[in-house]
C-alpha cells in the first residue's frame, strides 16, 4: 500500500520540530460532510479543530465531484501529535480528495509519545471517494501509526493510495530506529472485505531487508481499487481482464518493484522502490485506466498537483 544514531540529531534538529516539549503536541481534528444537491456534488460542512482544515471545493470536471485539498500548516507530525479526518459521503455525491504536499512525519522524542493519524471514510449508497495524497515520509527514529478505514455502503465504490518513506533516502537517513504500525481496512457493514497492514518495530526490524519483506526499498506504495461487481463481469462480455493487463505493463514500465493483482472485489497494486515520485507516476497512470472502468469518469487530475 518501508536502520542510525548519533551521526543524524543534528541534520534532523535542523528541519524537523520534533524537539519540542511534550506540551507542543497538537490534537487537530476535521470533518467533512459532501451531499447531492441539485448543483451536484458539494460540500455541505467542514467543521475542524486545530491546524487542519479545508478552503473549499474545486470543479475542475463540472458539478458532479467535488475536489478537495486538505491543509494542515504545521506540515507533519512531533511526538504525541494526533491527526483525525472523516469523511462522509451522502447518497450519489462524489468526491476526489488530495494534499498540496508530502507529509511527515518527524523523529520522536525521548518519551516515544505516538504520532498518531486516522482517517475515517463513511460512503453512502451510490457515492464514491478517491482518497489521493502525496507521500508520508517517516523520519528516522519516529514512532507512527497510519490507520484508514473504508465504510461503504452498497453501490459505493473508492479508489485510495498510500505512499509511504521509510527514512529520508536522499540522505542516506534508513529507518533503522523507528516504528509503524499501518493499515488499511475497508468494510461493508460487518463484512471486512479487505484488509492491510504493515508493522516495523524492534521485533521484526528483519522485515527491512528481508526478501519476504521491503528488500530494503524505503519506499511502499498500496494503491486500492473497487468493488468491482465480478458477478456482472462472469456473465457478460466486459471483462475486467484488460484492465489487469493493462495496470500490469504499468507496473513492468515503472522502473522498480511493483504488482498488480485483484483481492477479491479490488483491485490492488503495490510499489517498492526507491522514489516516492515514481510511486506517484505508477499510481497516478493507473488511476487513469482505472477511474473509466469503476467510475464512468476520464481522469482528471487535481491542479495542485502540477505545482
Amino acid at each position: 500500500m518501508n536502520n542510525l544514531s548519533q551521526s543524524l540529531s543534528a541534520s534532523i534538529s535542523e528541519d524537523a520540530p520534533n524537539v519540542l516539549p511534550k506540551a507542543s503536541a497538537w490534537n487537530a481534528e476535521l470533518s467533512l460532510q459532501f451531499g447531492r444537491t441539485a448543483r451536484g456534488s458539494v460540500l455541505q460542512r467542514a467543521d475542524h479543530r486545530g491546524p487542519l482544515y479545508v478552503q473549499k471545493a474545486f470543479y475542475p470536471e463540472g458539478p458532479d465531484l467535488a475536489q478537495v485539498y486538505l491543509l494542515h500548516p504545521p506540515g507533519g507530525l512531533v511526538s504525541g501529535d494526533r491527526l483525525e479526518i472523516t469523511v462522509n459521503t451522502g447518497a450519489d455525491s462524489h468526491a476526489l480528495l488530495t494534499t498540496p504536499g508530502a507529509g511527515r512525519v518527524y523523529r520522536a522524542r525521548p518519551d516515544r509519545a505516538l504520532q498518531h493519524q486516522i482517517n475515517t471514510l463513511n460512503l453512502s449508497p451510490g457515492s464514491s471517494i478517491e482518497w489521493l495524497p502525496l507521500e508520508t515520509i517517516l523520519y528516522p527514529d519516529a514512532c507512527t501509526r497510519l490507520d484508514t478505514r473504508v465504510n461503504l455502503a452498497d453501490n459505493a465504490h473508492f479508489i485510495g493510495w498510500e505512499i509511504t518513506s521509510l527514512g529520508l533516502p536522499n540522505r542516506d537517513l534508513p529507518f533503522s530506529d523507528g516504528s509503524l504500525s499501518q493499515t488499511l481496512q475497508i468494510n461493508r457493514g460487518e463484512r471486512i472485505l479487505l484488509r492491510e497492514r504493515l508493522q516495523i518495530d524492534e521485533q521484526n526490524r528483519g522485515l527491512l531487508q528481508g526478501s519476504a519483506g521491503l528488500r530494503g526499498k524505503p519506499v511502499t506504495g498500496l494503491m486500492v481499487a473497487g468493488p468491482f461487481d465480478l458477478a456482472m463481469d462472469e456473465n457478460t462480455e466486459h471483462s475486467i481482464e484488460p484492465l489487469i493487463q493493462q495496470l500490469r505493463q504499468h507496473a513492468q514500465d515503472c522502473g522498480a518493484l511493483a504488482a498488480v493483482s485483484l483481492t477479491g472485489e479490488f483491485l490492488t497494486i503495490r510499489y517498492l522502490g526507491d522514489q516516492t515520485d515514481l510511486a506517484m507516476q505508477l499510481f497516478v497512470r493507473c488511476w487513469h485506466e482505472i477511474r473509466p472502468e469503476l467510475l464512468g469518469r476520464a481522469g482528471c487530475e487535481p491542479r495542485i498537483w502540477a505545482t
